[in-house]
């Protein structure tokens, strides 16, 4: 399996919103700075995260996007194949006309059962990692992440 650009920035751009609920819509704008996401790619991959109920768009000044069910309810296999990302391993696309296949018989290729047993075991491990399971790895990592500190540049003035 080759998991493209589409999942893996679709993945990462719910991480980044999953860690931020609580505070308000998430501006895709925002992700696009923070994650380096060009924001017409992002705009697709919503629209298609949107469609399946996974995240939910609130219009208007203040606007964003926010998850549409607990971050622990949404798999990596959820959001992956909400963006139409193929999660196969084969390389018929589980149709069966495999490459080396037998065209006498129309047996599939001697691989097939190893790659769809794959296809199999990836996404039952993609459905079993919740996104909270990813925000809860962030945190670890990155602390700070999980909290906005403001700092601010005071001059300092000498009593005379």
């Amino acid at each position: 399996m080759r998991l493209t650009t589409k999942g893996r920035f679709a993945v990462t751009a719910m991480i980044d919103l999953a860690l931020r609920q609580g505070k308000g819509p998430v501006t895709l704008s925002g992700i696009s700075q923070r994650q380096a996401i060009s924001l017409s790619y992002l705009e697709q991959l919503f629209g298609k995260l949107r469609r399946h109920e996974i995240v939910e768009s609130i219009r208007g000044p203040g606007g964003g996007y926010s998850l549409a069910r607990r971050a622990d309810q949404v798999t990596v296999a959820d959001i992956i194949i909400a963006v139409d990302e193929p999660l196969d391993a084969t390389q018929c696309g589980g149709k069966d006309n495999c490459h080396g296949a037998d065209p006498l018989t129309g047996a599939r290729c001697m691989t097939h059962e190893l790659w769809a047993t794959l296809n199999e075991k990836m996404v039952d491990y993609l459905d079993s990692v919740s996104l909270q399971d990813l925000v809860d790895q962030q945190k670890l990592k990155n602390p700070e992440q999980s909290v906005v500190v403001v700092h601010r540049n005071h001059a300092a003035v000498e009593p005379n």
